[in-house]
């Protein structure tokens, strides 16, 4: 896949639609396809985290993986949803798992390339970081609301 073509598909997604010409730019020069299949893990809670991802197709799993017994599903992300903020601060881990529950594709982003342009270039880094706020906002509600869902305590509002 071609930058431009990278660039036309992110123009299409509401995640990137407010960003400017060359911060689209930016993040296609970063951007690489990966393909999963059913089962696949894409990453697991306290592994080193240096990218982000945007679905494609297919359907991807977070998770909060259990001491014993299954692991607690947080989301399903589809297409056009985005996976992956614990690039952007330190200590750079993963707090969440993912796996492919279907095959699936990705557009898999140098989180590490692009933390460095936010820090060379403030007003690219301001987008990014706005952006990514909000996104790390919904995940953490969905995890909170999730957790309280199953592990409803005793006497716990």
């Amino acid at each position: 896949m071609t930058t431009a073509d990278v660039s036309a598909q992110l123009r299409q997604q509401p995640f990137f639609a407010d960003l400017n010409e060359a911060t689209i730019q930016e993040l296609s020069q970063r951007a690489a396809t990966l393909t999963l299949s059913r089962g696949d893990v894409l990453f697991r809670q306290g592994e080193v985290s240096d990218v982000f991802y945007l679905v494609t197709s297919g359907e991807i799993l977070i998770e909060i993986p259990a001491i014993s017994g299954p692991a607690l599903e947080i989301q399903r992300l589809t297409e056009g949803q985005i996976l992956g903020w614990s690039w952007l601060i330190p200590p750079y881990k993963w707090t969440f798992q993912a796996r492919a529950e279907s095959d699936t594709e990705l557009l898999t982003f140098d989180g590490a390339a692009i933390l460095a342009h936010c820090e060379e270039d403030p007003a690219f880094g301001y987008a990014v970081l706005k952006k990514f706020s909000a996104l790390m906002s919904e995940r953490l509600e969905a995890a909170r609301r999730r957790m309280m869902d199953e592990w409803n305590p005793p006497g716990f509002a």
